[in-house]
Formats: C-alpha cells, structure tokens, sequence
C-alpha cells in the first residue's frame, strides 16, 4: 500500500488527534521526502503569540515518521520503530503556515536492510527543517529513530 498525504492525514485524526487539532497536515511524501504543514493559530499557541514547540515538535517528528512508515511498509517486515532522542534549535518566532521537510528517505534503506540481514535494532539520526511563509528557517529537529525486526 503507498502512503499518501491523504491516507496519512485520515492516520493522523484516528490516531494522533492532538496533532491533527493543532492542524498537522502531510502535504506530500515520495520515497527521499516527506512535507509536512502546520499554521499558527489560538490552539497552537504559547502566551508569546508563536507556535507553541511540541506543536512543531510534532509536526517535525511527522515527517521524518511518515518516510519510516512508508519504508517499513515497503520492506514488508516486521520492523518496530521509536525515536530514542531528539533535539531541536529555534531561530526566529513561529507564526504563520510552517512547513517541515525531512529529505532523509535515502538514510531508511541502509538501517533497514540492516536490521533485516543481521536481526539486530540500527539507530539512525533523521533532520526535519520548518520555514516559515517567507522561506525563512524558524526551527531544526533532529531525531534518533531506532529500528528492529519484531521477533
């Protein structure tokens, strides 16, 4: 089964409804990069009139999760996955429609292929960038997602 920002987004209101209330929203995803979307407004908000962190936090671990998703999918294992650690740089105030893109599809297939030939857990490290409306880098996130054949 392909994934698709729709399929992702019904995902994301059946599973992840905080995410899907503060307006997380996949607006595209191929085999190398996953976009994902989210726009300030009174829920996201912290009292400082941007978006509140965790709310970019989500929408940034999105990204990078929806290419790990699709790539487990396509291996057709049983693959667990789990971010084991995170970091995040803030540089500029969040407000307006924010858009975060992970490039790192290509880095999956290495880790997964392998876990799959040694059945031991692979740690790899996966970048989200969110810009604001004027292209402008508001914040950076960095996951650590472990993966592992399910036994």
């Amino acid at each position: 089964m392909t994934l698709t920002p729709r399929k992702l987004n019904t995902y994301t209101m059946f599973k992840l409804p905080a995410a899907f209330f503060c307006g997380v929203r996949t607006k595209h995803i191929d085999k190398d990069k996953c976009l994902v979307t989210v726009k300030h407004k009174w829920i996201n908000q912290n009292p400082f009139k941007s978006m509140f962190w965790a709310v970019q936090g989500m929408a940034a671990e999105f990204s990078t999760g929806a290419l790990m998703i699709s790539k487990i999918q396509d291996s057709g294992k049983r693959i667990s996955m789990l971010v084991t650690t995170q970091t995040a740089t803030f540089t500029k105030k969040a407000t307006g429609r924010i858009t975060f893109t992970c490039n790192d599809g290509h880095l999956i297939d290495e880790a997964l292929e392998k876990t799959i030939a040694t059945g031991e857990g692979q740690t790899l490290w996966m970048e989200s960038v969110g810009v604001n409306q004027d292209g402008v880098v508001v914040s950076t996130f960095k996951f650590q997602w472990s993966v592992k054949v399910k036994g």
